[in-house]
């Protein structure tokens, strides 16, 4: 970094600005991060942008293929989306980006004989979301309500075709618990500390990826046995406090002086004040048993074992009222399949559930 450094700032004269592509190049021919080279000249403000926008080459891409004059519109729509414009807040880059991804394979069957937005019926609408069904049809009639929403307000065309076409209701998923086997594969997989204390925390404390990413050193009391995590106060157990001492002596080993003050680090974060990246948390895709699956399963485990109360899921693991209800319904669903399946004889007493594992987790589940 030094090196680089020196190099950049030797011939450097006040008032000039060095452009990014160089930045780049140099920084590649000695292996060192051009993004963290980008930063530091960005506060000494010599840095001049030259590359394109990343959401223009991006939309560039997904028109290719359009007839001129959809395309044409459609990148008027995008980019507001995007940007925002007269009266318009801009939406997140997420949602444009997933509103045109939605949309344009409609957009393409349409352009073999339409030209314009104009040319599009409702019948034509109507005649493509006729092939799609549950989340990828909800997604496609958001995206298409919104194309033609905004040309109706920009004066694009003169009849919003999409009006009245309804969502539809929204099927609510019924998950099934992991098994046992998908659990150990889940720990087998998990080889580092950094893995162990992910599986550990969605796993036994249902934290969500974003709460694990947002966890800081202080969030930590291992003499109290406390964690906070997403604003909540929860106790620990021997289990997650001994992986977590083990991360803990990993991180001051790996990064004796960064001063970064999140609980998780990597070797990119270790040089900033910022969280990990997501991508640095799914050592377990491809798995049955992924983060997001270990916590969707805490949770529908504490349900079954606690009498599907939901009150007590909001409480221990600080979700919304609906969420909780959610669990509970989801919880009971299965217990009754079970039981018309496992129990013939009615008169039989059902087993009582297993203590909650939620407060106080004493082996991995």
């Amino acid at each position: 970094m030094q090196r680089v450094l020196v190099t950049l700032l030797a011939g450097h004269r006040d008032g000039e600005t060095i452009a990014a592509s160089a930045i780049r190049a140099l920084a590649g021919q000695h292996s060192v991060s051009s993004r963290n080279v980008i930063e530091i000249l960005a506060t000494m403000e010599i840095v001049a942008q030259d590359r394109p926008d990343l959401f223009t080459s991006w939309l560039d891409a997904r028109l290719t293929g359009l007839a001129a004059g959809l395309a044409r519109e459609t990148r008027r729509w995008a980019v507001t989306l995007h940007d925002g414009g007269p009266r318009t807040r801009p939406r997140s880059p997420h949602t444009a980006r997933a509103y045109l991804r939605a949309a344009r394979p409609a957009l393409l069957a349409w352009s073999a004989r339409c030209d314009h937005l104009r040319e599009v019926t409702r019948d034509d609408i109507l005649g493509y979301l006729a092939g799609l069904y549950g989340y990828e049809r909800r997604q496609a009639v958001s995206a298409l309500r919104s194309l033609f929403t905004w040309a109706k307000k920009t004066g694009v065309v003169f009849r919003n075709p999409a009006t009245g076409i309804r969502l539809g209701r929204r099927e609510q998923a019924i998950w099934q618990p992991l098994t046992g086997r998908q659990l150990a594969e889940a720990a087998a997989a998990a080889t580092t500390p950094q893995a162990r204390l992910c599986l550990v925390l969605a796993g036994v404390h249902a934290a969500r990826l974003a709460a694990i990413r947002a966890l800081q050193l202080d969030d930590v009391d291992l003499g109290s046995r406390r964690l906070r995590l997403a604003g909540t106060d929860r106790p620990m157990g021997e289990l997650t406090a001994r992986i977590v001492r083990e991360w803990l002596e990993y991180r001051q080993r790996r990064w004796p002086h960064t001063a970064n003050p999140h609980l998780l680090v990597s070797k990119e974060s270790a040089l900033r004040h910022g969280p990990v990246s997501t991508a640095y948390l799914t050592s377990l895709r491809g798995l049955p048993a992924t983060l997001e699956r270990l916590r969707i399963d805490c949770q529908l485990a504490e349900a079954m074992a606690t009498g599907f109360d939901p009150l007590h899921l909001a409480e221990v693991f600080a979700i919304s009222e609906d969420t909780a209800i959610r669990y509970a319904t989801n919880a009971r669903q299965l217990t009754g399949t079970a039981h018309r399946e496992t129990a013939p004889d009615s008169s039989a007493a059902p087993a009582r559930p297993g203590r909650s594992t939620a407060r106080q987790p004493q082996a991995p589940r």
